[in-house]
């Protein structure tokens, strides 16, 4: 069975990490613009695409900084796998950007990016940020 390749991308985003976290890391943030719909009951979070149903735990957070999330499906490597979204403050410029880490297979890699950047475009326009 084919493993799943971790890779990481970069936005540059205008905003506050504080106003980012909540955009990240609760089920309404999350619902305005990775997913139709987004519930939580506690660490294990439902997300709805076009009527069908993804659920996620939310295995590690830090307030202001970062959210990372395991989706609970049946691949080989589901332990192992994660998704991430990390806040970035440059120390000089003061430059906000996410980080976004997360895995996918080998020939889905760049529909997987292309995915994040729309995902991404989402939130910098609920963010009134470009």
């Amino acid at each position: 069975m084919e493993l799943k390749v971790k890779f990481e991308l970069e936005f540059p985003i205008h905003a506050s990490p504080q106003m980012l976290f909540q955009y990240i890391s609760s089920a309404s943030g999350l619902s305005e613009w990775f997913a139709d719909n987004v519930n939580s009951r506690g660490i294990i979070f439902s997300f709805f695409w076009n009527g069908s149903e993804e659920k996620a735990e939310l295995i590690s957070s830090k307030s202001n900084s970062f959210v990372k999330f395991r989706w609970l499906d049946d691949s080989k490597d589901q332990d192992e796998c994660f998704f991430q979204i990390k806040i970035v403050v440059d120390e000089i410029t003061k430059d906000v950007s996410l980080m976004v880490t997360d895995f996918a297979y080998e020939d889905e890699i760049e529909e997987t990016k292309m995915l994040w950047d729309n995902q991404i475009s989402d939130l910098k326009q609920v963010l009134g940020s470009s």
